[in-house]
């Protein structure tokens, strides 16, 4: 495995970050695919034997219980000073703001409780799971500064944002002396490379840390057109990324395929080389002991420039949907 500094931290990471969406109580949360707690720890326990020390989970991933079992997996596998855990917290509700609970005390409490369902006492990095529209910048920034302050966060970052939100963060921060995001996690792949527009430039100047989720797209580009898997066929949101431009798409993923059988590794090593060109840690999900040796061995497969060329070379321009489809209206 190798090591990076996250952006402007201090923070050592691997270049490959577990996604821990897929742990969790199918039961407490949207998806059924996710991993009973035995079977997350298994999975836990071969990352951390890989070298992968770097953890993103998310406080509504199956009702908390991601952040759960990431918790106690990690304090009986690992030193808590070796690992890099990052969580998530959400926009205030419609109820939060009809109480007037502000952004600050809004940041505290959803922090309180990631910290409890952890077991731990600070998190390496806390995210902004996505833009309020509905709480002023300050607020939030101010709250995550409170948050450093205190010790219960070492840094922060930001999730599905555009750039010019982030920009606009790190400035209110500037101004007012608070810390700045180190990092962004927005929806960056082969096959979805919207991000590359203005939030990478922006990134490379202000060396912020790309750390894109749906690395694979959701397993499709480590499976061959046509091939499924339970989360391709139940994951609903996910499939609405990609049904637009299926067919150019999968002329992309059958390229992955060839220089898979070129190189002798799996379409995964080769999807996550390209994508390790351009970001500094890629967060992959893994309900699968064999995920865990796709990630790792991607470390090591060089890509050349033509290779790349390549492999970008039939990229069509992508809607944005979901969260980045919203416009605060």
């Amino acid at each position: 495995m190798q090591y990076v500094k996250l952006g402007n931290s201090q923070l050592n990471v691997s270049r490959i970050c577990m996604g821990c969406m897929g742990f969790g109580d199918a039961g407490s949360g949207q998806h059924s695919w996710t991993l009973d707690e035995e079977s997350s720890r298994e999975i836990i326990k071969q990352g951390l034997d890989a070298g992968i020390n770097f953890y993103d989970t998310a406080i509504g991933y199956q009702g908390g219980t991601s952040e759960q079992y990431v918790g106690r997996a990690l304090r009986d596998f690992a030193k808590r000073e070796d690992v890099v855990v990052a969580t998530k917290f959400p926009s205030r509700t419609k109820e939060e703001i009809e109480k007037g609970v502000t952004g600050q005390q809004h940041v505290a409490q959803m922090l309180d409780k990631s910290l409890s369902n952890l077991g731990m006492d600070y998190v390496d990095l806390y995210i902004c799971h996505m833009w309020d529209y509905n709480t002023p910048i300050y607020e939030i920034m101010d709250g995550l500064n409170q948050a450093v302050k205190a010790g219960k966060v070492r840094y922060i970052g930001i999730s599905n944002c555009y750039a010019y939100q982030l920009a606009k963060a790190n400035a209110v921060a500037e101004k007012e002396g608070f810390a700045k995001f180190v990092s962004v996690q927005g929806h960056y792949n082969l096959i979805f490379r919207e991000e590359e527009r203005e939030m990478a430039r922006l990134c490379k100047e202000d060396n912020i840390a790309i750390t894109p989720y749906s690395a694979l797209a959701g397993g499709r580009l480590a499976k061959l057109p046509g091939e499924t898997s339970r989360r391709l066929q139940e994951d609903a949101y996910a499939k609405s990324k990609y049904d637009a431009t299926a067919e150019q798409d999968g002329m992309i993923i059958e390229r992955v395929a060839y220089l898979a059988e070129r190189h002798g590794v799996t379409m995964t090593e080769i999807s996550l080389a390209w994508l390790l060109t351009k970001v500094t840690s890629p967060v992959v999900g893994a309900t699968k002991k064999r995920h865990i040796d796709g990630a790792a061995g991607a470390v090591d497969v060089v890509l050349d420039g033509e290779e790349i060329a390549y492999l970008e070379e039939l990229y069509v321009p992508h809607n944005l949907v979901g969260v980045m489809s919203q416009n605060g209206a």
